[in-house]
């Protein structure tokens, strides 16, 4: 059976939120249009360009900011890099010109109103989040390309094979939670060695570890800021960051002048299970708060469950002694192992998958990646990913008004508790008498997804999305 080769930059992405299959998706999408224009024509050729959103990015796409991401993405910017102080300034600019810099050179005509059209009623077969990008040239060529946002930040045009990875050879390929067990029982490695030696295919691991430290940085940049940012979250809703307030609350007046003593004023509050527990949903809605007003953030695996993985390792670097760099390459490599296998064997959309594929799959990828480093087994590890997931199955995706932000910024401070939870447990058990597999999981995650009615899959067609009245919610 082939591989998909997933690297841990795969699953974990630097990006803007607030949505990865929304937002960062068709921003690469954008992007990767323009650069297969380029390759095949002159840009100083384009006349018009159009887009024409599918699906789930059409019903949520306004409140995911899909219209900004792709703009952004058609004239060049980088999400990684962008100074998403710019965002409005630069979407404002092109809305009261009416014109775009397709990839910062060639000017055309584009009014975002008319030409990005939100089509409601129309879901194209292959998968909710779709968008096809229409072009006319100076000779009267039209040009046309359909991609879909599958996920995570993946994107894949139509017609291309799946698996864009699947040509890079791995030493120990992994498609299903029985290999990575074989993988490990062959070579008696942890899940993290593992992962290692994959990267190894793909570059050194002096820039594995280097590439993964930056992604924690980021990772702690967004905690940091988004415990340090008030005010009311931008779509509408009225809905008020909570986790600047909570963390001037459990800090109860104790100075600090940037991260690290931040760190040093938080251990000194003691170790009380109230105050950790505390600590652990402050750290997932700082990073989600984050997400929803457009800031930086890592898919892990994806922005609508960006709070989780970082709010579980951030517990472990604080309270558990994980605070190494060591400690927190080995968390990142083992919870993207999980995540990819994920992947592989179901989805890590919303829109095809409700939200179980989304916070379940952080939950999961975060329980085994604790587990590990305290020093479970590799089959404890892949228990407590079980036990995350088994108890996020069925789990909607009901944004209200299509915000990534009711239940959306909460559900990450749940999945962040039931990762600490269910490594617990699996500390606690022998994986010898566990009745359900992690494989055997993931299967039956698969198949709900398959059957849950599409208004619970990122439509905002159903659930809390239709029961509470715009404006007016308790958060």
């Amino acid at each position: 059976m082939p591989h998909e080769s997933i690297s841990v930059f795969d699953m974990f992405k630097i990006g803007i939120g607030p949505s990865s299959s929304h937002t960062l998706g068709p921003w690469r999408a954008a992007q990767r249009f323009t650069a297969s224009l380029e390759q095949q024509h002159d840009l100083s050729q384009l006349v018009t360009l159009q887009v024409l959103l599918y699906g789930s990015l059409a019903k949520t796409g306004k409140g995911h900011g899909t219209d900004i991401a792709i703009q952004l993405g058609l004239a060049g910017e980088d999400p990684v890099t962008f100074d998403i102080g710019m965002i409005d300034s630069t979407i404002q600019g092109i809305l009261t010109r009416k014109r775009l810099r397709i990839k910062g050179s060639q000017e055309i005509d584009f009014d975002p109103i008319t030409d990005i059209s939100f089509l409601y009623t129309e879901t194209l077969p292959y998968h909710p989040n779709a968008m096809t990008f229409l072009a006319t040239l100076r000779n009267g060529t039209q040009l046309a390309e359909t991609w879909y946002s599958i996920g995570g930040g993946f994107v894949k045009k139509e017609g291309e094979e799946a698996g864009g990875g699947a040509a890079v050879q791995l030493p120990f390929p992994i498609n299903t939670n029985a290999d990575l067990l074989h993988w490990c029982r062959k070579t008696g490695m942890s899940i993290s060695e593992v992962v290692m030696e994959n990267e190894g295919a793909w570059r050194t691991d002096r820039e594995t570890r280097s590439g993964v430290l930056n992604i924690w940085q980021t990772m702690k940049e967004c905690i940091y800021r988004g415990c340090h940012s008030e005010g009311m979250l931008p779509g509408g809703l009225n809905v008020k960051r909570r986790a600047a307030a909570l963390n001037r609350k459990l800090i109860g007046g104790r100075t600090y002048d940037g991260f690290e003593s931040w760190v040093q004023a938080i251990r000194a509050g003691g170790s009380d299970f109230k105050y950790i527990l505390d600590w652990v949903s402050c750290f997932a809605l700082a990073v989600n708060e984050e997400n929803a007003s457009f800031g930086r953030v890592v898919t892990a695996p994806t922005n609508g469950a960006a709070g989780v993985i970082p709010a579980v390792l951030q517990y472990y670097a604080l309270f558990c002694d994980g605070l190494n760099e060591e400690k927190i390459i080995q968390f990142m490599l083992t919870a993207s192992e999980i995540g990819s296998i994920f992947k592989k064997g179901a989805t890590i959309s919303a829109a095809m998958g409700g939200c179980q594929a989304e916070i379940g799959v952080s939950s999961a990828m975060a329980a085994a990646a604790l587990t590990e480093c305290v020093g479970g087994s590799q089959r404890q590890a892949m228990m407590a990913a079980e036990i995350a997931m088994e108890h996020h199955l069925g789990l909607t995706c009901d944004p209200i008004g299509g915000l990534v932000q009711i239940p959306c910024i909460e559900r990450n401070t749940m999945g962040a508790i039931k990762a600490i939870t269910a490594s617990q447990l699996a500390l606690q058990s022998t994986p010898d008498f566990a009745k359900v597999s992690l494989d055997a999981v993931i299967s039956t995650m698969w198949s709900t997804a398959q059957d849950m009615n599409s208004k619970y899959k990122e439509t905002s067609d159903g659930g809390l999305a239709v029961q509470i009245p715009l404006g007016l919610s308790e958060c």
